[in-house]
């Protein structure tokens, strides 16, 4: 935790802004530039406007005023009034544009971050925890939403507006602007202090809240087994860790903030005496006049609003810079088949690929790291159209390696593995995916319809072919029984069904999914009584009619295979059918004994 911290840190103070990141958020923003343009271009009116009314108030008082003229005070004050109105327009307009073209950027690149990580390997998901990317989905979108304009183009206008204000200042007095300029050392000190320790503050506070709600999304991900085992004092004790870490630098950045606000209206305000001590002197020396006085006045006290303002500019552009590393993260991470590597298929390999023919391991060795031991040692076996495949063995002996090999979750393996006659590195993952099912013991269900977890959505899935699936594996037996059917609403999932009726619903989405090859992970563990035998019934109708690849602990659902690979320590240590084996008298003979002695 506190390496990645560390490690986090780093990155983060790396720059106060780094026009790279945001180089990716300008090219979202290309599309709505006329929001954009609207935006900048009304920066002039509102510095037009800041000048216009201390200007229109000076006027109003040394000409006005003071000659007594009621009808040339009426039309000047309605000129003040005028501008009063354009300027709010302007302020409100820039705003409505630049947050409307932050909103519709963010609203694609969510778009395009959401497509490409379910474009991602499955191995990014096995090291990277869930509420990591969610927080990369949620939070850190709005934090740039939220803080594009009022952080960036808002420091950029403000910029542009106290530029023009002090040079309307030194039109109208340069003596008092020398005046003002005396305290721009002690503000830029006390600012430049204060705002690093804020910021620091502050982007310690969000990387603690990131960890947070990773441990979060975990813990209530797996609040079960937390309530099973009694863990609830030690899951809050951690997360209380968390809490109390985003709270105290929560407290120090409010402690700067605060500090740093009553630090500048002090300044402000011994400014302001300063100003009216010398225009006074000014004013009794006629050197300058009352209706000067009163507008310098006016014109600073509007200078010194952004200052105020700055320390909540720079933390809004650092909230952003940190959002903008974060969501790069995601862009940067290589998604399946991209690049120049990707598998590209001729016509003679689509023609080749169009059905289900064989699938071949020739020698294959593989292990998940470079530096690990190998969990595959020279396994090579061919599975044609058809057969049934049973894989039996010890834990980490390799069988559920061989699914993942097949599903081109890994490439990184030796020897070869053959689709039909051709190399798998050499298939798009998503062309793989169309031939190969995988049932697993751990079912996921939707909080939707039954339609839709059977069908997932897809369109090419019809309502036939949903009942046509549920009648395949026995499902419509529990179904037909539900209230609303086929729309009985899922509830997390699957907490209002029984787990055999989950494992047949998940029977059915593979069948749905028209995948010719139906590979089943220890898929008929964890069944309960009520459903067990739809359950076997269901696999014997698939072991039946379809090409299997089969991992399972049951006697029944292995012994009809064609053909069982009996794995030790990642090699094939037997091959044959159930009679051949049992007749071998050697791992697979055992096996079978301890299933039948568990099964008495």
């Amino acid at each position: 935790m506190k390496n990645s911290l560390a490690v986090e840190n780093r990155r983060i103070f790396k720059h106060s802004i780094d026009w790279a990141l945001m180089r990716r958020f300008f090219r979202y923003l290309k599309p709505y530039r006329n929001y954009v343009g609207v935006g900048i271009g009304l920066i002039p009116v509102s510095a037009a406007c800041s000048i216009l009314v201390p200007w229109l108030m000076m006027n109003i008082i040394d000409e006005q005023l003071s000659d007594g003229n009621f009808n040339g005070l009426m039309v000047w004050a309605g000129i003040f009034l005028l501008v009063v109105i354009v300027n709010y327009f302007a302020d409100a307009l820039f705003s409505f544009s630049l947050q409307t073209a932050a909103l519709k950027a963010i609203r694609d690149v969510r778009h395009d971050m959401f497509t490409r990580i379910l474009q991602f390997p499955r191995t990014y998901f096995d090291k990277t925890p869930m509420g990591v990317t969610l927080t990369r989905l949620t939070s850190d979108l709005e934090a740039i939403s939220e803080s594009f304009t009022q952080g960036l183009l808002g420091m950029v206008r403000d910029i542009i507006i106290t530029v023009a204000l002090l040079i309307f200042l030194f039109t109208i007095s340069w003596r008092l602007t020398l005046v003002v300029l005396m305290v721009g050392p002690l503000v830029y000190a006390v600012t430049e202090f204060l705002r690093k320790r804020l910021r620091d503050s502050y982007l310690k506070a969000r990387v603690i809240l990131s960890q947070g709600t990773g441990y979060l999304q975990e813990v209530l991900s797996g609040i079960k087994t937390v309530q099973l085992y009694n863990a609830e004092k030690e899951v809050q004790q951690k997360y209380s860790g968390y809490t109390q870490g985003f709270f105290r630098e929560q407290s120090k950045s409010n402690i700067y903030d605060a500090a740093l606000f009553s630090c500048i209206e002090g300044i402000t305000t011994l400014t302001m005496g300063l100003i009216i001590w010398y225009g006074s002197r000014e004013l009794l020396a006629t050197s300058i006049t009352l209706g000067v006085l009163v507008g310098f006045i006016h014109t600073l006290d509007r200078i010194f609003v952004p200052i105020r303002d700055f320390t909540s500019q720079i933390a809004a552009i650092q909230r952003t810079m940190a959002a903008f590393e974060h969501i790069e993260d995601i862009f940067e991470q290589p998604v399946e088949d991209e690049g120049e590597n990707a598998p590209v298929l001729n016509q003679k390999m689509r023609d080749s690929l169009r059905k289900f023919e064989s699938v071949e391991f020739e020698n294959v060795r593989f292990r998940y790291s470079q530096d690990g031991p190998y969990v595959l040692k020279g396994v090579s076996f061919k599975l044609k159209k058809g057969h049934q495949l049973a894989l039996v063995g010890s834990t980490g002996s390799g069988k559920s390696t061989i699914l993942r090999l097949l599903t081109r979750t890994y490439d990184h393996y030796e020897g070869a593995i053959r689709l039909n006659g051709i190399d798998l590195n050499r298939i798009p993952k998503s062309e793989v995916g169309k031939f190969f099912a995988l049932m697993q013991q751990e079912v996921f269900l939707f909080n939707e319809t039954i339609s839709f977890n059977i069908s997932m959505g897809q369109k090419h899935v019809s309502e036939q072919d949903i009942a046509n699936a549920a009648n395949y594996v026995y499902a419509d037996q529990f179904i037909e029984t539900l209230p609303d059917k086929y729309d009985f609403l899922i509830k997390d999932n699957g907490s209002n069904l029984s787990a055999g009726q989950a494992q047949l619903i998940a029977f059915a989405r593979a069948i749905a999914s028209g995948s010719e090859v139906i590979m089943l992970d220890e898929a008929t563990a964890s069944v309960d009584s009520v459903t067990e035998q739809l359950i076997q019934k269901a696999i014997n109708h698939v072991f039946a009619e379809k090409t299997v690849i089969a991992i399972a602990h049951r006697l029944s659902t292995i012994q009809h295979s064609d053909q069982i690979l009996v794995l030790d320590e990642g090699k094939i240590a037997e091959q044959g059918t159930h009679q051949s084996l049992i007749n071998q008298e050697g791992l697979y003979s055992n096996l079978v004994k301890s299933l039948d002695q568990s099964t008495t």
